[in-house]
């Protein structure tokens, strides 16, 4: 048994045009728990998880996963982007999109088999999704393609999920769902990493929080971390605190 962390990432530094958005950050993340990613706007937070996921590149450092490069556990790790970077007029249905989840492991030049499509739909079944398999995903709500974009990550049946602010203009039933599915992913030993903004709901969330402003400011246990000495160290005079409890301890200047 691969006893390794299930992510791991050693002195990482991002730029863009030469100019260092990320600084020698440091984070092992064990197996079996739901992570929040958490920071000012501009903080690198999807910078993070783009590095991480080789979607950028890196002037210094690694990452690991299990114990090893991105390369050979590549059908471990998923991605949920966020939704503004995804082309909805594509004319896909509901379903290709889940299908192109299974590609990682079907290979992209062989025919999609009944198993996929029965994958796909039992996926798109778990996120209340299943009655739209036929539609145009440019005819849904911005929650409806969040559901179809987690069912994809889904099909990958990977062992960690990258998230991209996934409760971004979805509704109240929607977060709901997305949440649900998110702990059943925890109750089968993933590890989900969470790009969040709402300070309301994180330790409500997540078991472990990592609070990022170009630099790691803290990563640990979310009892830990989250407090209001390490989210002023984060956000700076952009928050004010208003409780020391836990559930309600900031809220963020505009």
């Amino acid at each position: 048994m691969n006893d390794s962390p299930a992510v791991e990432i050693h002195d990482m530094t991002v730029s863009y045009d030469k100019r260092p958005v990320l600084w020698n950050v440091d984070v092992s993340l064990p197996s079996g728990e739901l992570v929040g990613v958490i920071g000012p706007n501009g903080a690198g937070k999807s910078t993070l998880i783009k590095a991480a996921l080789g979607l950028l590149p890196v002037d210094r450092g690694w990452v690991r996963f299990f114990g090893e490069p991105l390369a050979k556990q590549r059908l471990s790790v998923g991605y949920v982007p966020q939704r503004e970077s995804v082309d909805w007029d594509f004319p896909v249905t509901v379903r290709d999109v889940v299908l192109m989840g299974t590609y990682g492991r079907l290979g992209w030049f062989r025919s999609v088999r009944a198993a996929e499509r029965q994958l796909a739909d039992q996926c798109l079944a778990d996120v209340g999704m299943l009655p739209y398999r036929n539609r145009q995903i440019s005819n849904l709500s911005g929650g409806e393609r969040q559901r179809v974009f987690l069912a994809r990550a889904l099909a990958q049946q990977s062992r960690v999920y990258f998230m991209d602010e996934p409760f971004v203009g979805v509704d109240a039933a929607t977060e709901s769902a997305i949440m649900g599915l998110l702990r059943q992913l925890k109750e089968r030993g993933c590890t989900v990493v969470v790009v969040h903004h709402d300070l309301q709901t994180a330790p409500v969330y997540f078991d472990r929080i990592l609070l990022l402003n170009m630099r790691l400011v803290a990563s640990g246990p979310t009892s830990s971390v989250f407090t209001p000495e390490l989210l002023q160290q984060t956000y700076g005079g952009r928050l004010t605190i208003l409780s020391e409890a836990a559930d309600r301890v900031a809220v963020i200047r505009r």
